[in-house]
């Protein structure tokens, strides 16, 4: 058996690697053992998003307990795969719900600053950074910036100076990753890959955005994909359904998962 500490090493590991981790969300534990079952997988990572819709919530307002719950579900789902869990901002208190998160068996986060001012940002993620080592888990944070999507109307220039900004002062409190959300082209990663760093900057893969072989070669470390994952599986549900609406049959290739 996997120890955790040891889960959280090799997630660690995996983000230093030349090669881009590429951890594909999951919202519940079907969803976790379906993907942990592929050989390609290395780590799992769960959509905040994702989870509160399946319990009916809007993104960030599903009670923790509920979230963390579904986590822990998660994680026995993924059996020794390091899991990283979407944990909001926080949720009012970052290091108490990581420590109830490293309780789950979760071995890592992203943590979101929505933009806060940056002394009480870079305060967060030394809250979360001592509650790993009060747990004895080396956690490893991928400390989320919203300078791009809560940049409002302002520069991209100066949403690109401020991720900057705030991804070396939150690398520089203990931080492992810069998680960076937004269409990123070439120009705008290289920039921020340049002033923040080689293997230490995290994206999300949207529609319009780069493949991750294109992430990679810039030198990103991390791709994740959010709740794109979910509405990929519920477009293939209502397309299904709507083939047996007429008259239609179960796929032959269908698998079974569960």
């Amino acid at each position: 058996m996997t120890t955790q500490a040891q889960k959280a090493e090799t997630l660690a590991r995996l983000h230093a690697a030349p090669e881009i981790l590429r951890v594909v969300n999951v919202w519940d534990a079907v969803s976790a053992r379906a993907i942990a079952a592929l050989p390609e997988t290395r780590a799992i990572a769960t959509a905040g998003h994702s989870i509160a819709a399946t319990f009916g919530y809007p993104d960030g307002e599903v009670p923790l307990d509920l979230a963390l719950d579904m986590i822990g579900r998660i994680v026995e789902a993924a059996g020794d795969l390091p899991v990283t869990a979407d944990l909001d901002d926080g949720r009012g208190d970052p290091g108490e719900t990581v420590r109830r998160a490293i309780g789950k068996g979760v071995v890592g986060a992203n943590v979101e600053d929505r933009l806060r001012p940056l002394d009480e940002a870079v305060a967060a993620v030394e809250a979360i950074v001592a509650a790993g080592e009060a747990e004895g888990v080396p956690f490893v944070l991928n400390a989320r910036t919203d300078a791009l999507v809560r940049g409002g109307k302002r520069p991209v220039d100066e949403s690109i100076a401020d991720a900057i900004e705030r991804g070396r002062a939150f690398l520089d409190a203990g931080a492992d990753l810069v998680f960076v959300p937004g269409i990123l082209n070439a120009d705008l990663t290289r920039r921020l890959v340049d002033g923040i760093g080689q293997r230490k900057i995290s994206v999300i893969g949207l529609p319009g955005a780069l493949s991750a072989a294109e992430y990679e070669a810039l030198g990103v470390a991390r791709i994740s994909y959010g709740p794109m994952t979910q509405r990929v599986a519920l477009t293939a549900l209502q397309d299904v359904a709507s083939d047996l609406y007429r008259d239609g049959v179960i796929p032959s290739s269908t698998r079974s998962l569960n």
